[in-house]
């Protein structure tokens, strides 16, 4: 697959980097709309997994875990690096990020929240 690069996308990162999850949202979803190629998911999964860390963020467990699981399938396909990132430790380290609030529970998992320390950067190559 060749480089996808677009200013959006750097600004998308820097602004994921920065924990500002929804506006990275924001940034991606304008270019992932105009998209008609392959790259097309790599952007779904960016976005899906900076709203799903927006959710738990605030709160939305529900909807932060079903984001997170989606956004991997979809940043699978493009690991180990795609674009300039490594997506196979974005990947690795959202799974650590995620891991209390994706175990089984049996209950629902008020007691989950999201640890700083843990949350994901995006890296360059």
């Amino acid at each position: 697959m060749e480089e996808f690069t677009d200013e959006r996308l750097a600004e998308g990162v820097k602004l994921f980097n920065e924990g500002e999850f929804f506006a990275c949202h924001d940034v991606l979803e304008d270019l992932w709309t105009e998209q008609v190629c392959p790259e097309r998911t790599f952007l779904q999964g960016l976005i899906q997994l900076a709203v799903a860390l927006h959710h738990f963020e605030e709160g939305n467990l529900g909807g932060a875990v079903r984001l997170y699981r989606s956004s991997m399938v979809m940043l699978a396909e493009y690991c180990p690096v795609f674009s300039g990132i490594l997506v196979s430790q974005l990947v690795a380290d959202t799974e650590r990020c995620f891991a209390a609030l994706a175990a089984p529970h049996s209950a629902y998992p008020f007691h989950v929240q999201l640890q700083s320390d843990l949350v994901p950067q995006i890296v360059s190559q």
